[in-house]
């Protein structure tokens, strides 16, 4: 769950919150009845990122900010048990039927019970192309580095497109999208492939 909500300050800024709040159903990674690792399913660490934006942006549209992950995970499987901050920007660019642009941030740990230090980059490049009637091709792959893992193990690079539509229900606007990546580079017992299913409700935005 991610919700996007933009805040109107004053004549000149906008403030943006995105906040990341994953449920995970985890399966063993590794075979046996007495693996230590087991299945987990539940809340994991919630991400909440803010965004000082212009208010009245052109084509080009910037937004700024913090962002943090609290240790919120219900079972110790499913998060780093680390509070961690850094900073976060975003860019887009906006012309005729495109949409072009790349989200970044990365995060410290600085405190927490977990045995683990959390320095991690995470960067997401978008790009759309509106082929009209709703519908959009797209890609979007989210491209992470581990500083703390050994050096082989740091990058997860995913290379891949897909689908989307937007459309209404009532007066509801619905965007929609399929999309799925190959890892080309990964850590050694990361997933070869990644399938991304999406339902974005798009609301009002508050004032």
């Amino acid at each position: 769950m991610q919700p996007v909500i933009p805040i109107h300050l004053n004549h000149d800024w906008n403030l943006i919150t995105r906040t990341i709040m994953p449920i995970i159903n985890q399966p063993s990674l590794f075979e046996g009845p007495n693996s230590i690792s087991g299945s987990a399913w539940g809340l994991g660490d919630i991400n909440p990122s803010l965004f000082l934006s212009p208010a009245n942006p052109g084509k080009f549209i910037w937004g700024a900010g913090p962002t943090f992950t609290l240790p919120t995970a219900t079972d110790w499987r499913l998060g780093s048990g680390k509070f961690s901050l850094g900073p976060a920007a975003v860019a887009l660019f906006m012309d005729g039927p495109w949409v072009v642009g790349a989200l970044a941030n990365n995060q410290w740990s600085v405190t927490g019970w977990g045995e683990k230090d959390v320095n991690q980059l995470l960067i997401q490049p978008f790009l759309n192309y509106n082929i009209g009637d709703g519908w959009y091709l797209t890609t979007s792959p989210i491209m992470t580095s581990n500083w703390e893992a050994r050096s082989s193990d740091h990058w997860t690079v995913p290379v891949g497109a897909g689908v989307g539509k937007l459309f209404k229900v009532g007066k509801l606007p619905i965007n929609t999208q399929l999309s799925a990546y190959y890892n080309a580079v990964k850590p050694e017992f990361a997933a070869d492939w990644q399938l991304r299913f999406q339902i974005q409700l798009l609301l009002p935005g508050f004032k």
